[in-house]
């Protein structure tokens, strides 16, 4: 092809009045492939909860009749307490959730717009909180809430985690590109306060941002299970804990019953997604225009 036909050739390929390539029909293959990875564990979760253990290696996965069976015999089972564990994990991922949201859109609008000293080292000590690994600080953590007394309650899974460096990074960038500094200005001359900025102003600029990091934040609490497994006990279990006792089976395993718990644990997850979804495709695509 020669050099001059190359940029028409391109051109054709971009989509009329937007600057978005066509995709081509390799791109929804792979897509489609994508898909059907991402999607597979699920379903065969559900598919292995509708039939009994002894069909989990069959081959090709097809439905059974047995998920109400198997679901009913999963709550039956006390040392679970799966229902108990399924309300805990909504109320820590609900609060460590809201927690994240407030104190991160309001440091990274502090740390983006505000002047103050000692804004870059603080905000430098934030992005190295991000760098040491969480396991590294279990054993410190739990004996501080061997001292505060919180060990086997839901607020030694609650208040560590109300604060998180990688939210107020996030919202921090996110502000410093969204809001203009002169949009700002004006309402101060309008004679708005700082805290009215933030709420009017700042909070409903940054609404695609939220609904990215409320949802990554709820999935990363609700699957948490090494630190609820490490401080709380089978009396205050979370989903994940519960799952744990299903799973904790002296000489055999049942599968249908493991399954019909992990099914019903991904329920929630789905809702949610469901509920951000627009926020986070409104949230992705505004950041490819702005790009």
């Amino acid at each position: 092809m020669p050099a001059s036909a190359a940029p028409a050739a391109a051109r054709r390929r971009r989509r009329p009045g937007t600057g978005l390539w066509e995709a081509s029909p390799l791109t929804y293959l792979a897509l489609i492939i994508g898909i059907v990875l991402s999607i597979f564990p699920i379903v065969w979760s559900f598919i292995i909860a509708s039939k009994d253990s002894s069909a989990v290696y069959e081959m090709p996965p097809v439905p059974g009749s047995q998920l109400l069976d198997n679901v009913s015999r999963m709550l039956a089972n006390e040392d679970a307490a799966f229902l108990y564990g399924l309300a805990n994990s909504f109320v820590v991922s609900a609060v460590v959730t809201i927690s994240v949201l407030f104190t991160s859109t309001l440091a990274g609008f502090a740390f983006a717009k505000l002047r103050f000293r000692g804004r870059e080292g603080l905000l430098l000590g934030i992005v190295l909180t991000m760098m040491v690994p969480t396991q590294l600080g279990i054993i410190p953590l739990y004996l501080m809430m061997v001292q505060l007394q919180w060990a086997g309650t839901l607020q030694a899974v609650i208040v560590p985690f109300m604060v998180q460096g990688f939210g107020v990074f996030m919202m921090r960038q996110y502000a410093a590109s969204a809001i203009s500094d002169e949009l700002i200005e004006a309402a101060r001359i309008d004679g708005c306060s700082t805290w009215r900025v933030y709420w009017n102003i700042v909070l409903p600029a940054l609404r695609p941002a939220i609904g990215i990091l409320g949802l990554l934040t709820f999935m990363q609490t609700w699957n948490e299970f090494l630190w609820p497994f490490v401080v709380l006990t089978p009396n205050t279990p979370t989903v994940q804990y519960s799952l744990k006792i299903l799973s904790a089976g002296v000489y055999s395993q049942d599968y249908a019953v493991l399954f019909a718990g992990t099914a019903l644990a991904t329920l929630p997850l789905l809702l949610v997604f469901v509920l951000f979804g627009r926020q986070i495709i409104g949230g992705i695509m505004e950041g490819a225009v702005k790009s």
